[in-house]
């Protein structure tokens, strides 16, 4: 730039101000759920599904410790049901899942009837491969989240989407 041309300048703050929190919180949606796909077609195609597959599944037990202690901090929550409860919520409502949770005496059960990253493996036309990631990685990113709160909370799942039921079915309760 010369001086004496026309000039326009933009800051930071005109950006974060150019955006709703919504669409800010849709970017980092997509491109987190972007990477997550494309590493994993990546290492697939340089080394092959099984070893993509567990590589994924070992970032997927790292992975919910940051993000259930993010949220856990967050929302100032402990540990326990009652605090596994109300961040398991929040994580699945960012993540853009369809969901209903109760908490009873006997634990929590979560009914997820629109699963993101099942809708992201048929949009690419994986949906074969969705049954294989799905029961090794959601197990494994659920049972994390679980122990996050506390010994003796376990996973298991009753039922799931990618194995060509209506809906997952996920129960989180103590030994």
């Amino acid at each position: 730039m010369r001086p004496g041309e026309k000039s326009e300048s933009i800051t930071e703050r005109d950006v974060a101000q150019a955006l709703s929190d919504g669409q800010k919180a849709d970017y980092f949606r997509r491109s987190y759920t972007a990477v997550d796909g494309l590493w994993f077609m990546k290492v697939g195609e340089s080394h092959g599904f099984e070893e993509a597959l567990n590589l994924d599944e070992q970032v997927w037990m790292v992975q919910p410790k940051i993000q259930s202690r993010m949220i856990r901090s967050m929302l100032q929550a402990g540990e326990g049901l009652e605090a596994l409860f109300r961040c398991l919520a929040v994580r699945l409502s960012l993540e853009g899942f369809e969901f209903r949770a109760e908490r009873g005496e006997d634990g929590i059960w979560v009914e997820v009837v629109r699963c993101p990253w099942h809708e992201l493996m048929v949009k690419a036309g994986r949906e074969a491969l969705n049954n294989q990631v799905g029961e090794r990685i959601c197990q494994a990113e659920n049972a994390v989240w679980a122990s996050e709160f506390g010994p003796g909370i376990r996973f298991v799942r009753e039922e799931r989407i990618c194995d060509g039921k209506a809906r997952c079915l996920l129960r989180f309760s103590r030994d």
